[in-house]
């Protein structure tokens, strides 16, 4: 397939162009009834239309995280993008990478870990050799996500679901072949909480147990599918040749791989095989974010700070020693679609002449609305020129806590307020090497902001070959 200029509308790959385990995946990915209230998908926190995302305009504009299946349980993180998260390695410590210019003694004290997926690498991809897999596993059973009590409950309702013939055609006939108790069992056992456990026999229980692993299998599938990792962004046409860089864009891009540091971590060159670039290292960082007081989390204990990847190491074998220089860091996500379908893309659009309203304007979000975004592990930046602005200037500014003014809370808006940065949510390891004190001016700091909005998703869209094989562009109709 060729691809074309796409004038208005995000464009994904449509069903047919799915091979059958990434349809079963994409079924799987938006079921709601696959949660403890059949009220929660997947796709309730990863939503394409705004990058793989949550939607919400009113959840992101303050603790940005998002309540689970039960009503009033909250986790403590903003969902990361789901896009182009199959990509990342399985989780693994670098103890002697030369490319990085780093002294294999001093290496060997402290690595540099990369891989695996959420925002702490938890889901390293041990288990089912693929990080995106070991993540999909985990949501169903969280308490404060979809909740379902066992396992079994999602195998039951995917196996006994519309698709469960699809299920057994993409991984056997006998893939769903469990001895179930009655229906009024095991409805009973999957509607309550924590405790409810499937009776099953240690055969059937074995089963389930590799069935499951099937159905997170599927879900990493379609997430590596086309429809998830469509590389149709402004950038990706501007390697093939369909699309030049504006003035703006182009001064972007020159301060995003120069005095922006900005490409250290999210990589531009391209991938094995000339791959597209993922503007992502894989690693860790801790680059001083400020605790998000509207954070669920945070409201409920206000000591509480967020240990990231720290935490995570504490609880592996091997890595225990590593967990306190690695305390407040966050994975270091793709820029894929970090602007897609916010409000403030539009002011960097080829239609921003025309005005709009924040968060009514048209765009590629809910219903075809801007929405707000949330930037960051814990959703403290609202913009991506906040976030922008914070690289810049985190240690020029002055720290909003010591000024002498009396703020109940220091969001993103009362900082930008009082023109200053609240400490870091964590001190420990905070990275004052390649950001802080950027020396951008608001001019750079803007283009800076226009070329990472190229990144996103949806400029292209593939066509199918005429009979001339030529393809077929959407301006000529």
């Amino acid at each position: 397939a060729l691809f074309i200029c796409a004038s208005t509308a995000t464009v994904f790959a449509s069903d047919s162009s799915l091979q059958p385990i990434e349809k079963l995946g994409k079924k799987i990915f938006f079921d709601e009834h696959l949660s403890i209230n059949r009220n929660q998908s997947c796709a309730t926190c990863h939503v394409p239309e705004v990058g793989w995302a949550g939607d919400d305009s009113k959840i992101n504009a303050h603790g940005a995280v998002y309540e689970g299946s039960i009503i009033g349980e909250f986790g403590n993180r903003k969902p990361p993008s789901s896009a182009y998260a199959t990509l990342a390695p399985l989780f693994y410590a670098d103890f002697g990478n030369r490319l990085l210019g780093d002294d294999d003694m001093d290496l060997a004290h402290d690595p540099l870990f990369v891989g695996g997926n959420f925002w702490d690498g938890r889901a390293t991809g041990w288990e089912l050799g693929n990080p995106a897999a070991d993540q999909a596993q985990g949501p169903f059973l969280n308490p404060v996500e979809q909740a379902l009590p066992d396992m079994a409950c999602v195998v039951y309702r995917v196996c006994e679901g519309k698709y469960g013939k699809l299920f057994d055609q993409v991984w056997s006939p006998n893939a769903c072949a469990i001895a179930w108790p009655s229906k009024h069992e095991i409805n009973e056992a999957c509607r309550t909480p924590i405790d409810g456990k499937v009776p099953l026999s240690d055969m059937d229980r074995k089963k389930v147990d590799a069935a499951y692993d099937r159905i997170a299998l599927s879900i990493a599938a379609f997430e590596a599918s086309s429809e998830s990792n469509a590389f149709t962004s402004k950038i990706d046409a501007h390697r093939a040749g369909f699309y030049e860089f504006t003035e703006q864009e182009k001064l972007g891009r020159d301060i995003f791989r120069g005095k922006g540091l900005c490409s250290a971590c999210h990589v531009g060159t391209p991938g094995p095989g000339a791959a597209p670039p993922l503007f992502t290292d894989f690693t860790f960082d801790n680059l001083g974010v400020p605790r998000n007081p509207e954070n669920p989390a945070s409201i409920a204990d206000p000591t509480w700070r967020d240990p990231g990847l720290g935490a995570f190491l504490e609880t592996v074998s091997g890595y225990y020693s590593y967990a306190a220089s690695n305390k407040g860091k966050h994975k270091v996500p793709t820029l894929r679609n970090v602007g897609l379908g916010s409000c403030e893309a539009l002011d960097y659009s080829e239609d921003s002449d025309q005005g709009h309203d924040k968060g009514h304007g048209k765009g590629k979000g809910k219903g075809g609305k801007c929405i707000t975004k949330a930037y960051m592990h814990n959703g403290f930046f609202k913009s991506l020129k906040s976030v922008v602005h914070f690289y810049n200037t985190r240690d020029v500014k002055p720290v909003c806590e010591n000024l002498p003014v009396k703020v109940k809370k220091w969001t993103e808006k009362a900082a930008l307020k009082h023109d200053c940065w609240p400490k870091a949510e964590v001190a420990q390891n905070v990275n004052t090497d390649e950001l802080g004190n950027l020396g951008l001016t608001e001019e750079e700091e803007e283009a800076l902001v226009a070329f990472m909005m190229a990144m996103s998703d949806g400029y292209m869209e593939s066509d199918k070959h005429d009979d001339d094989g030529k393809g077929k562009n959407k301006h000529d109709d």
